[in-house]
């Protein structure tokens, strides 16, 4: 059987540059977890339909479980470790503890990062708009409320 190319390349994540060698077919997610060790997205559906595997490209949410690492090269990728800076919860992440909107833990991530991007397009959001920004995001555990309260809690700060 004829071997996969190989392709290098830099992805900067979380504002640090890393050199990989993956194959065209891996995803982000994959890279992710097993060449840098960023266990923070999470793989559950595999399908893009829960968003578990969330993380910001460009400031946008996207589903890292159907995208190629190799079509991220030269873009900007966030995960939920880049968040706190300096030891210190990012505020959303302190909101969503705060609010205990946290309750297994395996969508939090996505969640957050969802949140993120809707507080940096939007910084004051109403209740609909939290709620159709975190829909493509499952929770099994919370209900939503608590995590559109941490949200609503950000709204209009202006960070």
């Amino acid at each position: 059987m004829k071997e996969m190319k190989r392709y290098s390349l830099t992805l900067t994540v979380n504002n640090e540059a890393h050199k990989v060698t993956t194959s065209p077919n891996r995803t982000l997610l994959t890279v992710l977890r097993d060449d840098l060790h960023l266990t923070g997205a999470k793989e559950s559906c595999g399908e893009g339909a829960c968003g578990s595997c969330t993380v910001l490209v460009d400031g946008q949410p996207v589903r890292s479980c159907l995208t190629l690492a190799v079509a991220m090269e030269g873009k900007k990728i966030t995960t939920i470790e880049g968040l706190a800076q300096g030891g210190k919860l990012h505020p959303v992440q302190a909101a969503f503890v705060e609010q205990h909107a946290i309750q297994c833990g395996f969508c939090s991530p996505g969640m957050i990062l969802t949140s993120q991007a809707l507080l940096n397009n939007n910084p004051n959001p109403a209740e609909g708009e939290i709620r159709r920004a975190i829909s493509g995001n499952v929770c099994r555990c919370t209900g939503y409320a608590k995590i559109v309260k941490a949200v609503q809690s950000l709204a209009g700060e202006g960070r």
